[in-house]
């Protein structure tokens, strides 16, 4: 109990402050309200004479409220007076007053105050001062002119009639035309039309003072005035004097929050300025304004800090003069603390505060029901203390409105607060039975809104009837509510809440069913993507089985939904995916997993990354350096897009020589934003920018305004200055001309000299445009000394270097001398010759050797020529000939070469030795019991010697443990070899070799087994096909499984006259399928595979057709196998015309079969040349011989295809350790009639031949 009234107590203290007004929900009372000004004249009311008057005062109230009036403090009846209409509507006081003639409102002049009445008490209006204001008018007054001397100053008066509503004047020629206003011309605040010093330009005799009067919409105007001006020629100069204000200094006050205006006008000649000080601080910059050609200063919202002097301070050449304001800064009254109307209970205690402040301290005055408290009898229970209003123990008959009013010099505050005491039964609003739902760890909040006066108390109670309280987690509100934090679900259940005062109590139950909180299992994770690319984000929560749950998704705070026809944004209640990502996707994603009751929020950031934005804007500054070629080039940090930017490359563009191609001047880091760019002369220069990261460059920046450098005389020459001949008696000189922006002006030519080296004489000169200049006339291979410079019409380039180049060269006039053929191997040859330098007639580039195979030392070998060719470098005596067929017969020739071309060959003939053969071709393996097998084979290819035999070897692959068996076959035209004695259960891996003199060589590998032949063979994916008369069995031999001979076996099926019955054939397993002629049409046929009376298969098939063919006499049976023998022959030749096609589709190539019909050795095949690795059938079939190749001609090679053929320079490739790089090639013989048989040697440009 104790811990239950420790929560009471604060709401029992607390009540007054709850108690503002009676709920509406409480119904089944009808309760009083004391009477409320709602609405009410504003402090001052100006009416002019043709207005009617208007007082407002209306106020809300049970019962009805009943209005009074005083004026001037006497009591007003506005039905008694004649004009007035008082207001018939409900809750109103107020009355209009009509009148007729202009003095009617004065008649009303005074201060009104309202009083608003019912049995509960009085409000009080606050006062309101009528004001009545006749039509304005400008006394009568004789204006005489004004005469004044040139440069004197002069006032215009205006003083327009007075007025309660601020006027507006305007000084106005008889034109209506404004009097223009400047530092020497001005309108004062008091409507004076102040000259500093006159002008014989301001003679006029219609200076008009307008008075415009808002508040009755007219416009006065006072007598024209004449100003004279006299002119003279001597103008004294004076220095200045105030005309307003006309004393030294001044005392104003200010209201706080109201504006302060400022004015001083000075005479003098010249014009003075005026300058505006603040000895106690600096002026406020954001509430002060200067007008008038600072003549005017005007201080907005005044404040406490704006006390102090302000001096105004008039200048010119000849003085000055100064006035000062001494501002003193006061206030209306304004609330502290306002008194508010409260609702009480018997016994409570009231307290009305009321504080105010202002500058003077206002006067606080209290009022009970509109009367003052001095009147009233000193019996009274209330006090007054500090400013407040304190009834204790207040019963219902205390109820009242009081008045509090604050009152000083600037103004007055009312405010009507009421103390209304009531006794009403405790009455809880909040529904009866209410169930409430929240998700464990949360807090719940059990709603029990009570009223009733005394303010009844709270608690709350758990089905036991024991106060809730004792448990921490309970906590309760001042208005009833309780609360749970921490929610457990043991805390689901009945709670009851009880109200009471001290005329009744009652009680609600409230139903709390605590839920399973949402989980987030497992969030999106942050990620970093590369833009255009896609992102997903995942989630998983766990809700309450109970309640109904949604996943979403948020963008930065924004609710994600998949767009209408945009792929964008791909959402499912647990997977967000976003495609061709953007940098306006970064930002933070949240999966937001909610039911009624809660909401999770889990949240990843996305950062999108990529190469850099455009650099947004370039300056190009400090351009007086042009003249040094230098300029500044600055520009703005790109976006960096979340990759630090590495560095930006500064590119121009010439529009000029080379529009939109652009030439990079140089980077610089990512953290620099300008430099100092070095240029070239005569360069219409452009810019632009590009920022790079480790993504790869950005967009690059806008091109920049375009600079020019002025023109130079040229800073470089031309490289690769060059001199050779491409005829005997001339040189061409040629040079890598200058790029244009090394021109320094519009053109640039070249200045070419020339002189045999060696000698000291003149130099011989030419000035070109082009890059190249022939020089004829000179001796053959002789050297010159050259120098190319490069001249604009700035002047001459630095001095060029000297290079030495030579006339043209002529074939060399001599064959090297070969010194020895050495062997190396049955496949390669050493050849050594002889230097040739002297009598190369030029630049010796090096060597051609040129080879072909003339035949194979074996008898009946045909004959193949095809050409190797070697270029070999100038300082090389020797060239090793590699890839050669063993035992073969090759002729050799070396030539000597230059830029001109080839010399005479030298000549040789050689012999390579026997070496070992290939390997043997087509090892077949087949089964002849579970213990033997039959190897089948042909010859190698290529035997490179005499054949002396093959060596066999074997070994099981499943039996590590036994050796392998070798064994020699003696026989060279051997074919077939029976194994005997094998295991049936092993596999094995056959090893056979051919060999000669020199051993044996490569081995063809075979691997099988018998282990098949005593088991069903596999006749894998075998099926049957049929004609009209025949049927196809094809199968699939199975990889390792040994060949072996079956019968196969066509049965037909059905009644009546089939034919002649069909034998079974012999076919081998490894031929993988059958054709099955001189069958019935439209006849079923059983197909019997079987082995030594064994069946292993069984299938069936159907001929086409639509009937039997008719059987022939028993003497004319022939007939069907003839038919079956033409059939045959025309299968055949189509076969061989596929074959034919085929072979030329493929460029007439040899084929397998023709390399075993023709025992070509394999070396004959030409190497590291693809062209040649292959031969024309030209030379091998019959009728390969007459027909032309597939490219449509064969060119015939004569003596004409020599090095000249491929221009006056050779370009020779070397290995870097001297060595040469080899090609192969060969040339067919000339077929052509009368042509010429002689071999020339291939360009070494092109060193290889190509056979089309």
């Amino acid at each position: 109990m104790a811990v239950a009234l420790r929560y009471l107590w604060p709401l029992l203290l607390c009540s007054p402050c709850l108690l503002i007004q009676i709920p509406e929900e409480y119904e089944g009372h009808h309760v009083m309200e004391p009477p409320v000004i709602t609405e009410e004249s504003p402090r001052r009311v100006v009416v002019f004479p043709t207005d009617d008057i208007s007082l407002k005062c209306e106020a809300s109230g049970k019962p009805a409220v009943q209005f009074r009036w005083t004026r001037d403090g006497v009591h007003f009846k506005p039905k008694e007076e004649p004009g007035v209409t008082v207001s018939q509507a409900p809750h109103s006081g107020s009355f209009t007053m009509e009148g007729n003639n202009s003095n009617f409102a004065q008649s009303f002049q005074g201060t009104y105050r309202c009083f608003a009445s019912n049995k509960l008490g009085t409000a009080m209006s606050h006062e309101i001062q009528l004001m009545a204001e006749g039509t304005p008018k400008w006394p009568k007054e004789t204006v005489k002119p004004v005469e004044v001397e040139e440069g004197e100053s002069v006032v215009l008066p205006c003083h327009p009639p007075p007025s309660a509503e601020p006027l507006r004047i305007y000084w106005m020629n008889s034109k209506i035309l404004h009097i223009k206003q400047d530092e020497r011309v001005t309108m004062g605040q008091n409507g004076n039309l102040y000259f500093a010093n006159v002008l014989t330009s301001d003679n006029h005799s219609d200076y008009i003072c307008h008075a415009h009067f808002p508040g009755t919409r007219t416009i006065i105007q006072k007598e024209p005035i004449d100003l004279r001006v006299k002119a003279t020629n001597s103008m004294m100069d004076r220095r200045p004097r105030l005309l307003f204000p006309t004393n030294s200094s001044s005392h104003l006050v200010a209201l706080q929050g109201q504006p302060l205006v400022l004015e001083c006008i000075a005479e003098g000649f010249p014009t003075p300025t005026i300058k505006w000080l603040r000895l106690s601080g600096p002026m406020p910059a954001d509430r002060v304004t200067y007008q008038n050609h600072n003549k005017t200063l005007q201080l907005l919202n005044v404040v406490e800090e704006d006390d102090g002097e302000y001096h105004c301070l008039a200048e010119n050449p000849l003085g000055s003069d100064r006035h000062v304001y001494y501002v003193t800064v006061e206030a209306a009254p304004y609330w502290l603390h306002k008194p508010q109307s409260h609702l009480y209970g018997p016994g409570e205690t009231a307290r009305l505060d009321c504080q105010v402040q202002g500058r003077p301290q206002p006067e606080v005055t209290w009022r009970i029901n509109g009367i003052p408290v001095e009147e009233l009898a000193k019996d009274q229970k209330y006090r007054i203390h500090h400013g407040a209003l304190i009834l204790s123990n207040v019963q219902p008959s205390d109820t009242m409105v009081t008045q509090c009013e604050a009152r000083n010099r600037h103004g007055l505050l009312l405010a009507n607060a009421y103390i209304y005491v009531v006794e009403l039964p405790a009455k809880i609003l909040t529904p009866d039975n209410e169930t409430y739902m929240a998700v464990q760890g949360s807090t719940a909040y059990l709603l029990c809104k009570a009223f009733g006066a005394p303010v009844p108390s709270v608690q709350w109670l758990d089905k036991e009837g024991k106060t809730v309280l004792q448990d921490e987690r309970f906590f309760p509100y001042t208005n009833g509510t309780l609360g749970i934090r921490d929610l457990q679900a043991n805390d689901t259940g009945h709670y009851f809440c009880q109200a009471a005062n001290d005329q009744n109590n009652m009680t609600i139950v409230a139903n709390l069913q605590v839920k399973d909180a949402t989980q987030i299992l497992q969030g999106p994770r942050s990620a970093i993507e590369k833009k255009g690319s896609r992102v997903a984000f995942t989630c998983q929560a766990y809700f309450d089985s109970s309640l109904q749950h949604s996943i979403t998704w948020r963008g930065d705070g924004q609710d994600l939904r998949e767009l209408g026809d945009s792929d964008k944004y791909f959402i499912e209640e647990g997977r967000l995916v976003i495609h061709s990502l953007d940098y306006s996707d970064q930002g933070n994603y949240s999966c937001v997993a909610s039911t009624k009751l809660d909401v999770v929020e889990s949240r990843a950031e996305l950062l999108v990354v990529g190469s850099p934005g455009p650099v947004p804007q370039l300056e190009v500054s400090d351009q007086h350096l042009l003249r040094q070629s230098q300029v500044r080039l600055s520009w703005s940090p790109a976006d960096d897009h979340n990759a630090p930017i590495e560095k930006y490359d500064i590119e121009f563009e010439d529009k000029e020589m080379a529009p939109e191609k652009w030439y990079s001047l140089g980077k610089v880091p990512g953290n620099q934003t300008s430099a100092t760019l070095k240029l070239s002369p005569y360069v219409h220069y452009t810019f632009r920018v590009t920022a790079i990261n480790k993504y790869g460059p950005g967009e690059p920046s806008p091109a920049s305004e375009t600079v020019v450098t002025p023109e130079a005389a040229p800073e470089k020459n031309p490289v690769d200055v060059k001199g050779e001949g491409n005829e005997t008696n001339n040189m061409v000189v040629t040079w890598k001309p200058l790029r244009w922006m090394d021109w320094n002006a519009p053109q640039v030519q070249y200045r070419v000299q020339w002189r045999p080296q060696g000698t000291q004489g003149a130099w011989q000169e030419q000035i070109v445009s082009d890059p190249l200049l022939v020089v004829s006339n000179t001796s053959t291979f002789v050297p010159y000394e050259i120098k190319v410079q490069a001249v604009n019409s700035q002047g001459k380039g630095p001095e060029p270097q000297i290079t030495i180049g030579y006339s043209g060269e002529d074939y060399p006039q001599a064959s090297p001398e070969l010194e020895e053929i050495q062997i190396l191997n049955s496949s390669t040859v050493l050849v050594r010759w002889r230097h040739l330098d002297p009598q190369v007639k030029g630049h010796l580039r090096g060597y051609n050797v040129t080879y072909w195979w003339e035949g194979s030392q074996r008898k009946h070998s045909k004959r193949h020529v095809h050409k190797g060719h070697v270029v070999v470098p100038a300082n090389a005596t020797s060239a090793i000939l590699g890839g050669l067929r063993p035992y073969s017969t090759y002729h050799l020739e070396v030539q000597a070469f230059n830029g001109r071309g080839p010399g005479p060959a030298s000549s040789r003939s050689f012999s390579t030795p026997e070496g070992v053969p290939g390997h043997p071709e087509a090892l077949h393996l087949e089964c002849q019991s579970d213990t033997s097998l039959l190897l089948h084979w042909q010859p190698p290819l290529s035997h490179n010697g005499v054949l002396t035999g093959y060596v066999l070897s074997y070994h099981p692959l499943d039996d590590e443990g036994k050796e392998q068996l070798s064994f020699d076959l003696p026989d060279p035209e051997l074919r077939t070899h029976n194994l005997t004695n094998l295991s049936p259960h092993l596999r094995y891996r056959f090893q056979l070799q051919a060999t000669t003199k020199e051993g044996p060589g490569e081995a063809i590998v075979r691997e099988g087994s018998t282990m098949a032949f005593s088991g069903t063979p596999d006749f894998g994916n075998i099926s049957a096909m049929a004609g009209e008369n025949y049927s196809v069995v094809s199968w699939v031999p199975k990889e390792g499984q040994c060949n072996f001979r079956f019968q196969i076996w066509f049965k037909a099926l059905g009644d009546g006259k089939l034919g002649p019955p069909l034998l079974p054939q012999y076919i081998s397993y490894n031929q993988s399928s059958y054709t099955q002629w001189d069958l019935q049409p439209d006849t079923n046929y059983e197909i019997h595979l079987f082995k030594e009376s064994v069946l292993m298969h069984r299938m069936a098939v159907k001929t086409n057709g639509t009937g039997r063919v008719g059987l022939p006499p028993a003497g004319f049976e022939p007939e069907g196998w003839f038919i079956g023998f033409v059939s045959a022959i025309i299968l055949l030749l189509l076969v061989l015309l596929i074959l034919c096609f085929i072979k030329r589709s493929k460029g007439g190539k040899y084929s397998v079969k023709d390399k075993e019909d023709t025992q070509v050795d394999s070396e004959a095949r030409p190497m590291k040349d693809e062209t040649f690795g292959e031969y024309s059938d030209n030379e091998e079939k019959a009728f390969g011989s007459s027909q032309p190749s597939l490219n449509g001609d064969l060119k015939p090679l004569g003596s004409d295809d020599s090095l000249a053929d491929y221009g006056g320079s050779v370009d020779v490739q070397f290995n870097e350790d001297g060595s040469f790089i080899g090609q192969y090639s060969g040339k067919k013989e000339k077929e052509a009639a009368g042509g010429n048989d002689s071999s020339g040697a291939a360009s070494p440009i092109n060193p290889a031949g190509t056979l089309e």
